[in-house]
């Protein structure tokens, strides 16, 4: 079975993408192929149905839309912007969706941020759940949003408290199983 973890954002130090890479290692651990993608080798030109109408989709789009396609479940690690979905990440989805049938149709998804704030980006990944769910993604119900994550992580990468550890791995155990079901159908 094979998992796509996609860090919604684009700067290198990004507490996302450090999270992100954390759940790649802990999926990992189930004996999984888990696909982390750096999202700036996939940017793609602000949507324009003028571009679309003459010179089709953009390449990196298609190569997004194939990954997604050929996994069995992915995990969207997104910062929240302004209580809401980052540009790159709305806008890869507006490209994505011109696509049909939609990559993300029949796929488990996994919705999780980190922030130094005291919300952890819980409402960005709730501002993009309508999105995901029309195109056909199977959302888990938890998402894993991570507050003041700018202190959470030890020099390793690994989440200092205890127990926010065991609570992710919980909501990846879920997530890996809900997406092994659908994959076996």
């Amino acid at each position: 079975m094979e998992i796509l973890v996609w860090p919604g954002s684009l700067r290198e130090q990004s507490l996302n993408r450090k999270l992100a890479s954390l759940i790649s290692q802990k999926l990992g651990e189930f004996d999984l192929e888990v696909d982390l993608i750096d999202f700036r080798e996939y940017s793609m030109p602000l949507f324009d149905g003028d571009i679309q109408n003459t010179s089709g989709l953009p390449e990196t789009t298609t190569r997004l839309a194939k990954k997604i396609s050929d996994c069995d479940g992915f995990v969207l690690v997104m910062p929240e912007y302004n209580y809401g979905v980052p540009g790159p990440v709305k806008n890869a989805i507006d490209w994505l969706s011109r696509i049909r049938p939609y990559p993300t149709s029949g796929k488990v998804g996994f919705l999780s941020s980190a922030s130094p704030s005291l919300v952890g980006g819980a409402r960005g990944l709730i501002a993009v759940r309508p999105t995901l769910s029309f195109m056909g993604a199977w959302l888990m119900p938890d998402a894993f949003s991570l507050a003041n994550a700018s202190q959470a992580f030890d020099s390793e990468g690994s989440l200092r408290d205890g127990e926010l550890d065991d609570m992710l791995r919980e909501m990846l155990n879920k997530f890996v199983n809900a997406a092994s079901k659908f994959a076996d159908q």
